[in-house]
């Protein structure tokens, strides 16, 4: 559904960002100007004008994360030059789960919000210097010109010299975000956090038996079965009564009531 919900993220962005027009454009000097959505063009959404050739003000490459997801992060892959990202542009990651985790309504958490360019220049950064590799840590920059706000046509990502692993992009996994997500995947889903629902789902892979299976509950049992802030107490015992129901329909050889 992450893909499917792309859309309609930026739908709903540019639609919440011009019906609060009066909130970044309180005195009306952009009267002219809309937040309007490009697909398949670097950023997703630009604030322009109606003219033949726009003038574009700023930019926002929205990304949707599926907060629970078997990765326990984001996945998208940012590769965008810094020199496409014009100063006031954006890079957008917007966490969403469903309301009662595997139905109900999308809902959004608070995204993560950096400035574009800085968001480029700290990745490359982390992957010439931060990261450890035997390989070569360079990065090309696209050939030909770049410009803020190209064409669809226009080359502006970045390419590593060495990237055996596929893994270029993957903005997530640089660390610079770390901090957000832990606060993200604390966030509450039906009750119970976003981290503790990644624990529970882990247990059961394809390669997962029965034994692994009841060792994994006990663990999970054991680091929610001691003390937690009063607050903390009725997510608590949602949990280890989830648990319960699985260990008991394990035992019955996944006969259930």
């Amino acid at each position: 559904m992450n893909s499917a919900l792309g859309a309609t993220i930026e739908d709903q962005v540019v639609g919440a960002l011009n019906v609060n027009r009066s909130v970044w454009d309180p005195d009306g000097a952009y009267a002219l100007f809309s937040f309007v959505r490009q697909p398949q063009t670097f950023p997703d959404v630009v604030l322009r004008d109606p003219g033949a050739e726009p003038t574009i003000i700023m930019g926002i490459e929205l990304k949707g994360w599926y907060l629970l997801s078997k990765e326990g992060e984001p996945s998208f892959r940012y590769t965008v030059t810094p020199g496409a990202c014009a100063p006031a542009d954006l890079l957008v990651v917007v966490p969403w789960a469903l309301r009662n985790v595997l139905s109900g309504k999308p809902r959004a958490f608070d995204p993560y919000v950096i400035p574009a360019r800085h968001a480029a220049e700290l990745r490359n950064h982390h992957w010439a210097h931060k990261r450890k590799t035997e390989g070569d840590p360079g990065i090309r920059p696209p050939a030909g010109p770049i410009r803020p706000y190209p064409a669809k046509t226009d080359q502006i990502s970045d390419v590593p010299a060495y990237d055996r692993g596929g893994n270029f992009g993957r903005y997530a996994r640089t660390g610079i975000m770390d901090e957000y997500l832990e606060a993200t995947l604390s966030k509450a889903v039906c009750g119970i956090p976003g981290k503790a629902w990644l624990d529970f789902f882990r247990i059961f892979t394809e390669s997962s038996g029965e034994a692994n299976i009841r060792k994994r509950i006990e663990g999970l049992r054991k680091r929610f079965g001691g003390s937690a802030a009063p607050a903390d107490q009725g997510e608590i015992q949602a949990f280890r009564e989830i648990l319960e129901i699985i260990e008991a329909t394990i035992s019955s050889g996944g006969r259930s009531n």
